[in-house]
């Protein structure tokens, strides 16, 4: 196929999401964002879907645990993003209060093939609103 197609009917069967928590204790502290990152302009959230080709040497195991469990073991070392911004008042300063709650995780199944997307290479991001991918967030 030669490029990705500017109309793609299917459906999507989409879990209730889930928090993946790191899978060791992390440190409880606040990380204060540094003045580059604070800036105003920067306020925004960045969502997004990834797709990944059927690995035929991984027959038999369920993708969603690997997936699942490689997210668990990578928040013990990157634990901020497992935390929660606050914003200090009166300042607006953006802290991450660093809690090891987890990351909103949601398994989905679509109706379609991943050649249907277009060049077929082993990995796709795009990138829906954020409502869209985990309904209300607050």
């Amino acid at each position: 196929m030669a490029g990705a197609p500017t109309s793609l009917g299917f459906s999507v069967r989409r879990r209730e999401r889930e928090l993946v928590a790191p899978a060791r204790p992390t440190p409880y502290e606040f990380k204060m964002l540094s003045d580059i990152d604070d800036q105003d302009i920067l306020r925004f959230n960045r969502s997004g879907i990834s797709f990944y080709r059927h690995n035929p040497n991984q027959d038999g195991v369920d993708p969603v645990t690997v997936i699942r469990a490689a997210l668990s073991e990578a928040l013990v070392h990157f634990y901020p993003l497992a935390g929660r911004l606050r914003e200090l008042r009166p300042t607006r300063k953006l802290v991450v209060e660093c809690t090891g709650e987890g990351v909103v995780f949601v398994e989905a199944d679509a109706s379609f093939r991943m050649d249907d997307l277009g060049d077929g290479t082993s990995t796709r991001t795009v990138a829906p609103p954020a409502k869209t991918l985990f309904g209300r967030l607050r």
